[in-house]
């Protein structure tokens, strides 16, 4: 196990649950717990910490008392914030958690300035924005997480309609986290097999769909809350590609500067996750229908940051 220490700030559902990945499967040697609830996050890091015993595992699970606690992290996770509530859309959320992404960001820098910080919170895009703008890092040291978790409800639904091909489906989704996502079915197969192989248009079509409400299906049927366990373990395949260097490629949330034609906005887009964070930006060949989704997509991520600068947040 590499001698790396990661630190997790919310230890709601998403943030408990990701501890509780990485704990379990080794992926770090020292996790610590941040949430503004007290007797949570050292309930969690107790529950935690004796599930690692209980798997054997040498990861040490901390409670964080204040943000001297996070020193000397090599990645931070943030999952704080608002969660979504039924009828309630991701832009809802913008204002009240870019105030909370601002503060814990600050903290991050004045304790940690140096980790890679990887952002769950929504609306994700926005958030990853914020955290640029606040901070003034480079885009390399922070990454939303979206694109992995999109591409994983698209695997979900395209197995769900073929009944066959658990393991074997590899699936992409570009662009926003949002209504807007650009789900590339051309870029997407069955154990190497296209979809148009083995799906008719119209199966496409309605897989897409679903793709694009994967998150609000669940929402609605919790009725206070949003998923976990998916957002969890995406974020714990980001975590591990940092923390090992292992070079690999995801979908995540980065500012673009230049690539697709954009720049100044985040987006979701094919990244090369290592030891610095992003280090490469993936630029494929859309076709125009693609290019025209994709740019639908940053559109919407862009009044999302207008409303944050007509609200004048990075003037405060």
């Amino acid at each position: 196990m590499n001698n790396k220490k990661v630190a997790i700030i919310g230890a709601g559902n998403v943030g408990s649950t990701l501890a509780y990945t990485l704990a379990s499967k080794e992926i770090c040697s020292h996790i610590v717990l941040k949430d503004i609830k007290q007797n949570l996050v050292k309930a969690m890091a107790l529950d935690i910490s004796q599930a690692a015993n209980a798997a054997k595992s040498a990861t040490i699970v901390t409670a964080a008392e204040d943000g001297s606690d996070l020193k000397n992290c090599d990645v931070v996770v943030i999952t704080a914030g608002l969660p979504r509530l039924p009828g309630m859309s991701r832009n809802d959320l913008l204002l009240t958690n870019a105030k909370i992404i601002s503060e814990v960001i600050l903290e991050i820098k004045e304790y940690t300035p140096n980790s890679i910080i990887v952002v769950v919170s929504n609306p994700l895009d926005a958030m990853v924005y914020t955290a640029l703008k606040v901070s003034d890092f480079p885009r390399s040291q922070i990454v939303g997480m979206a694109g992995i978790l999109d591409s994983a409800r698209m695997s979900h639904f395209i197995l769900e309609k073929l009944g066959y091909g658990a393991g074997q489906i590899e699936s992409s989704v570009m662009g926003g986290h949002g209504d807007d996502m650009v789900p590339l079915t051309n870029f997407s197969t069955v154990a190497g097999l296209a979809l148009t192989e083995v799906l008719s248009d119209e199966d496409i079509a309605d897989i897409v769909e679903k793709t694009k409400n994967g998150g609000a299906q669940i929402v609605k049927y919790l009725e206070k809350g949003s998923a976990y366990y998916a957002p969890a373990h995406a974020t714990s395949l980001m975590v591990e590609a940092i923390l090992n260097n292992k070079k690999e490629i995801y979908p995540c949330a980065v500012m673009l500067e230049g690539e697709y034609g954009y720049s100044d906005v985040v987006s979701g887009v094919p990244v090369m996750l290592g030891a610095n964070g992003v280090e490469k930006v993936i630029e494929l060949s859309l076709n125009e229908r693609q290019k025209e989704l994709f740019a639908k997509s940053v559109s919407s991520v862009q009044e999302l940051i207008d409303g944050l600068n007509e609200n004048k947040f990075f003037e405060n």
